[in-house]
């Protein structure tokens, strides 16, 4: 139960003010716990981030896949994986993953965020193949650059609204720089 409490405390912190607010001391302030008691369930910052991704990451996964099943396209299955991810950023739950530096991680917290992007990374393969993509590995990378690229806007709060950044994301990811179908 108290586990459960850090994590939804680090998530909160993670969303309101990114890996700089997610402290033992503000753990422990969020959750009534003494600062001492945070270091039983976690021995680093890391640790609490390896446990928020290893939580947080599937649920965001399967709501993407859930999106994507829902599709009767490969087109209508990009939409959705673009769609679903950027629609997740305002969700405390997953901006919290959002808002991780991997950066600032040990090793092994950086390797756990790059295995979980690697298997959102891979749902949307299939149906690049599908579209003709030659390399539909690669592809799928740059295609979830663009969604990275896209829910930094959102997250700095840029001039366009989510839903602008949303639909030239889409456009960008199906159409390409030409911006239309050809």
């Amino acid at each position: 139960m108290q586990r459960g409490a850090l994590l939804d405390a680090a998530r909160a912190l993670l969303s309101e003010g990114g890996t700089e607010a997610l402290t033992f001391p503000a753990l422990a302030e969020r959750t009534g716990l003494a600062r001492s008691s945070v270091y039983e369930y976690f021995r680093s910052r890391a640790a609490v981030v390896e446990e928020l991704c290893a939580v947080d990451f599937p649920v965001w996964a399967a709501e993407v896949e859930v999106a994507m099943d829902s599709a009767d396209t490969p087109q209508g299955k990009v939409e959705a994986y673009v769609r679903k991810q950027l629609e997740l950023v305002g969700d405390r739950r997953h901006r919290a993953v959002v808002a991780i530096s991997a950066s600032e991680l040990d090793d092994g917290a950086r390797e756990k965020i790059r295995a979980a992007h690697g298997g959102l990374v891979a749902m949307i393969v299939e149906a690049l193949a599908a579209l003709g993509q030659s390399q539909p590995r690669l592809g799928a990378m740059l295609l979830q650059g663009v969604v990275d690229a896209a829910v930094r806007r959102i997250e700095l709060g840029a001039a366009e609204n989510p839903e602008e950044i949303a639909d030239a994301a889409v456009t960008m990811a199906l159409h390409g720089v030409d911006g239309a179908p050809s």
